[in-house]
Formats: structure tokens, sequence, C-alpha cells
């Protein structure tokens, strides 16, 4: 097996899998290259999917339930990559077996009703909890976030767009449908809301969206349901500060040179960063795939100043998000180690999902939400 190593103490990370689909056979890959971190068990109803996950974590014990996997004696933390209206019951159920330390998988529920379950959870949960926002980790996101005070002055304005590929086809094709996913903009904008606020430094008061289903989707049926999860939204976002941040999202526009692009601006210049989509999905007659690019292009004196941040190649190669799920998972085994507390938060995650709510909620009604009086937002803290 290949490691990459890094400086972190000794003590075996012996991981119990709640879900192993698509994302969670990446986890299991950037697992396999964290040092003394391993997979002792695994809970995946889908035999096929328990069958790909036996190829990548051998080692590990089928499970024929999440409460085995939870009370399976060589486990010593938990990782949630199930369908996403499984997190919060999921998250319950091991509260009530043997509260382990957990990475869960982003968003951590879907019903607006269901905050207040989310909160008794927050309060009563003993160990930590580190909810997944892999955008976080991408090696030029974080070098944005990093550099962006200094090469803005302070952001005025942030710009977040992903023009990228249509929803993949998951088991029993749970991610076609809100009811399951929340919606696109809890589903898959929850990772942008958490980037928003975070680079902020602050909370969010206003959400005004527009969205739709234009183009994907619309020739499929299950069970006689046609899907009706969005595929192209503009979401407006108004924070404390005044900092004003916007969604472009466009979930048929694979033929982009670039997935993700975000801008931030202050009165002393602009930062971007350039992010290629997943290389298994870039072209072979184009020749390499595109790097990763910051820019920065201060007012005074003018002049764009480009960097290239390239992955690891043994890091990018074990997943579709840039290299970020191998450096999550550094975090959260400095967390199992008892070396830090978790980055992203359960409010972190809570915020996120609050976000999008409240998008989805604008887009379907054509009115603003104000964030400080909808019933599904956290506690009003940073």
């Amino acid at each position: 097996m290949n490691t990459l190593t890094g400086d972190l103490r000794s003590g075996d990370l012996r991981y119990g899998i709640i879900g192993c689909g698509m994302m969670g056979q990446e986890h299991l890959r950037n697992i396999a290259l964290i040092e003394g971190a391993s997979v002792a068990a695994i809970f995946e109803p889908d035999a096929a999917m328990r069958a790909e996950a036996a190829r990548f974590a051998p080692d590990a014990v089928m499970m024929d339930t999440l409460a085995d996997v939870v009370a399976h004696p060589a486990v010593n933390c938990l990782m949630i990559v199930s369908p996403n209206y499984l997190h919060l019951s999921q998250l319950e159920e091991i509260a009530s077996i043997r509260p382990l330390p957990i990475l869960c998988e982003k968003p951590l529920f879907t019903d607006p009703a269901d905050a207040p379950r989310l909160a008794a959870l927050r309060a009563a949960y003993p160990a930590p909890i580190w909810v997944a926002m892999e955008y976080r980790y991408m090696p030029p996101v974080a070098h944005l976030i990093e550099q962006a005070q200094a090469a803005t002055g302070g952001i005025k304005m942030l710009t977040i767009r992903e023009h990228r590929f249509p929803f993949l086809e998951k088991v029993g094709d749970w991610n076609r449908f809100n009811r399951n996913t929340g919606g696109t903009l809890v589903e898959k904008c929850c990772h942008f809301f958490d980037l928003m606020r975070l680079i902020a430094g602050c909370n969010p008061v206003r959400v005004m969206a527009s969205a739709g289903q234009a183009v994907n989707h619309l020739d499929e049926v299950y069970d006689g349901q046609t899907p009706d999860i969005w595929d192209n939204a503009y979401v407006i976002v108004d924070f404390e500060s005044g900092l004003r941040a916007m969604l472009e999202l466009c979930m048929f526009a694979e033929g982009a040179r670039y997935q993700e692009e975000i801008s931030a601006v202050g009165p002393l210049g602009k930062i971007e960063c350039l992010v290629p989509g997943p290389g298994r999905f870039w072209p072979a007659h184009l020749g390499e795939a595109p790097v990763p690019k910051v820019i920065v292009s201060p007012r005074d004196p003018k002049g764009p100043r480009e960097l290239e941040v390239p992955v690891d190649p043994l890091i990018l190669a074990a997943g579709d998000h840039n290299g970020s799920t191998f450096y999550q998972h550094q975090g959260f085994a400095r967390v199992v180690r008892g070396q830090q507390q978790p980055e992203v938060s359960l409010d972190d995650g809570w915020w996120a999902v609050a976000i999008g709510m409240a998008a989805q909620a604008s887009a379907a009604t054509g009115a603003a939400v104000d964030l400080r009086a909808a019933p599904y937002t956290p506690d009003r803290k940073m």
C-alpha cells in the first residue's frame, strides 16, 4: 500500500464506513493513503457497491447493519457516506449506541422541519463531528482563502461559478428527486455556501435566488415520476459585514476547461482560482488535463500574476475533488488523535444547509429570504 506520511503522531485510525457508493469509494481510496489509517468495518446494503468496496478495503469486515459497524470493537471512528436523507437519522442512531468521532458527508439534513433534531444532537453528542466540506481543501481554493485578505484589502464581492456535468447515476437513483436530496441548492451547493461563509468570516442575513430545471433528466422516468432536481441557478447572499456573494451554477456545461472559478474582489485588487473537473472526465485527445491556477490582479500597479497550484498525482488519482478528500482525512486524523478540534463543525455544516434551504425557498417563491427569521437557521454565532 502506498502511504503519504505527515507530521501526525502515532495512533491508528480504524474506520467504520456507513455507505460505500461512488463517494464512499473515494473515501476508501484516500483513507488508504493516510499513515496509520485503515478500514475495519463497512455497512453497504447494495451488493454491487459492497463488492466494489471490498476491492478497495479487502481487510474490512462487511456488516449487515449500521449498528453492527458502530459496535464493532476494532472501530474507533466513523465515516457517514450514505444518501443525504439518511444522515441525520444515522447520526442519531450512532449517538444512541456508541458516540465515536464522526466524519459525516454533507448535507447534515434535508428537511427544514428537522432543524430541532440537529440542535438536540449538537447539544448532546459528546464526541467530535466533522462535516465533510471537501471544497475547502482543494489546494487552489485553500491558497485563495489564505491570500484573499492581503490580495483584496478586505473582500467586498465574492463570486463562485461552477460549470460542470449533470448529476451522476447513484444507487436507486435517489439523487434525482428533491425529497431525497434537499434540492440541488442544498445537495450540491452547500459546499459553496460553506465557502462563502468561511471567506466572509461572518454569518449571512439574506438570500435571493433564481433556479430551475432546464436541460437535465427531463426524459428520465422512475416509478412513473420525472426527476425534479434543478440544473441551473443564480444565488445572491448578503452577509453581516456587507460582503455580497454570488453563486452561478450550470450543470450542463461539462465542456468547460475549468469546473470551478472563484473570485474575490476588494479595494486593493482581485484574487481568483481556477479548478479543473475530475481528471477522468478530461478528453484524452486534448492531452494533459488543465492545471489548477490562482491569479492575483492588483489595482495598482496593474498586472495579473498567475500561479500554478498542481496537486500530487497520487492524491489527485484517488478521487474527483482535486486532492481535497485526502487533506480532509489528514485533518480528521488529527481530530481522532486528540490533536485538534474539527475544522468544519456541526454549526458550519448547519449554516451551509440553511443557506441552501433559503435559496431553494427563494427560487421557488420569487421572494428574498431573511435568514435572521428562518426557522431552520442555527444560533447566530461564528
